[in-house]
């Protein structure tokens, strides 16, 4: 029953726009919590910068085109007007009073600052990574005494608080990219919806053979003027979103299956299963059975059959 609901809980977030959520407060600083179930979990964006930790439950989080599992001390930066939501899939009866720990803070006063103070421009290639979700790993703790101390202050003394926290997060080196698209900021609706489109045509039809010749000729483009506008929309190249994106796609069946890692490679649109294991382990930096055995310590996976190595060799 559970895996029902959370599948269809994932077609309605494939299916449904993110509702744009907007906030309104005094300061640079927004400070956010709440619990589980709360009118606050769904599929939304917003324009500010989000420091999201959890800090109860465990389940499926999905940031742009990434789907993940969480659990208690799960620590995640997203930029502006990237999509995103935790659901919670482990929940004692009656919920829970506090799940989650939020900072918002808006682009402009913090890069008009760093303009001004030399000492806040360390800050500015973390908030670049953020346009794409970044999870920091082993941070949960020290972000929470943080964002305690964020929540317990006000003016100044809030504002130093959550600078400690964001240098901490900007020098460390344990954490990973999530969604292969990166949206970014653009001069007219009609160009973001553009670029929705083509987002959600490949997110569609993903498993299918895409071309970026194809869909430029559906969005009345050359192929040199789709390749400009596609990489400025999502920060890659076309090839290697579509690798990205069905890597991402394969990484969600080998948590959440027993399917051999070659029956997977064809289920995400791959063709050649050498190949499904290069560019897994160039996006991942282990391979699929590596990372399935990563998961499954992790995250209680399935972890496969007994046999896929075999089944495996043969096939490759």
């Amino acid at each position: 029953m559970e895996q029902t609901w959370l599948k269809e809980a994932q077609r309605e977030i494939e299916r449904k726009p993110p509702e744009l959520e907007r906030e309104s407060y005094d300061g640079i600083i927004n400070y956010l919590e709440h619990g589980y179930p709360s009118s606050r979990v769904r599929w939304h964006c917003h324009e500010e910068y989000e420091l999201h930790l959890i800090v109860a439950t465990s389940g499926r989080l999905f940031v742009g085109d990434y789907i993940g599992e969480f659990s208690p001390g799960h620590l995640v930066l997203t930029g502006p007007r990237l999509p995103h939501n935790w659901i919670s899939t482990a929940v004692p009866e009656g919920g829970v009073p506090l799940r989650d720990m939020i900072v918002q803070f808006s682009h402009a006063p913090l890069a008009g600052a760093a303009r001004m103070i030399p000492e806040l421009r360390e800050l500015l290639p973390l908030l670049e990574r953020s346009s794409y979700g970044v999870e920091f790993f082993d941070m949960g703790v020290q972000a929470e005494q943080y964002l305690a101390r964020i929540r317990a202050t006000h003016g100044a003394e809030r504002f130093g608080h959550f600078v400690q926290l964001m240098v901490a997060l900007a020098r460390t080196a344990n954490y990973r990219l999530l969604s292969t698209a990166s949206l970014r900021s653009y001069d007219d609706d009609a160009t973001l919806a553009k670029v929705n489109a083509v987002l959600n045509y490949i997110t569609e039809n993903y498993r299918e053979p895409i071309s970026a010749e194809m869909l430029a000729e559906q969005v009345g483009m050359s192929l040199s003027k789709f390749s400009r506008f596609f990489r400025k929309a999502t920060g890659n190249s076309f090839t290697d979103f579509i690798n990205r994106l069905r890597i991402n796609k394969a990484c969600q069946l080998l948590m959440d299956t027993d399917q051999y890692v070659s029956n997977v490679c064809y289920d995400v649109g791959f063709q050649n299963v050498a190949n499904f294991n290069r560019r897994f382990l160039q996006v991942k930096g282990v391979t699929p059975k590596q990372f399935r055995r990563q998961a499954d310590g992790r995250f209680g996976g399935i972890g496969g059959p007994p046999d896929e190595s075999v089944a495996s060799a043969h096939l490759s």
